[in-house]
């Protein structure tokens, strides 16, 4: 049984993770997932490994709203941190969802930059769990975007 955790926040403006399940059940159907919600970004990093650890994850994906404050932007190096840490530690993958409220002024905008990187980065994590590790390789060096319009390489 593949198992897949989604972690998203009530901070959040967006529920990214209802995009993210559909995604993961469109592509991965025989998959079960797990969702966590918490309060804020810095609670996402312990989230994700207990599901990991105690609900036998295979991989997970966080789903973070960063606020336009100062304060925010320190909160989310602290989480992203303690991401970092927790793949360090659990050996897997944690795909690191975050919209920063300040990418867009527009509500419309700022909605549809959550929901394009939540679903492509979703389908990010449903590559590397179906095929492995060489699952992206086409994509090195493409200048792909999730949220925002693909830049493309510099030279081919």
């Amino acid at each position: 049984m593949i198992k897949i955790g989604v972690v998203d926040t009530t901070f959040s403006r967006v529920d990214m993770a209802k995009h993210v399940i559909s995604v993961i059940r469109e592509h991965l159907p025989e998959a079960v997932i797990v969702r966590y919600t918490v309060p804020g970004i810095k609670d996402i990093p312990v989230a994700a490994k207990k599901l990991i650890e105690e609900e036998g994850c295979i991989a997970v994906i966080t789903l973070g709203w960063v606020g336009r404050e100062l304060v925010d932007k320190f909160s989310y190096i602290v989480s992203s941190m303690g991401i970092v840490f927790v793949q360090l530690l659990t050996n897997r993958h944690v795909i690191d969802v975050t919209v920063h409220e300040d990418e867009a002024d527009d509500l419309d905008k700022l909605y549809e930059i959550a929901v394009d990187r939540a679903r492509k980065h979703a389908l990010n994590l449903v590559r590397l769990v179906k095929y492995g590790r060489e699952a992206l390789t086409r994509y090195a060096g493409k200048g792909l975007r999730q949220g925002t319009p693909d830049v493309g390489p510099i030279r081919e």
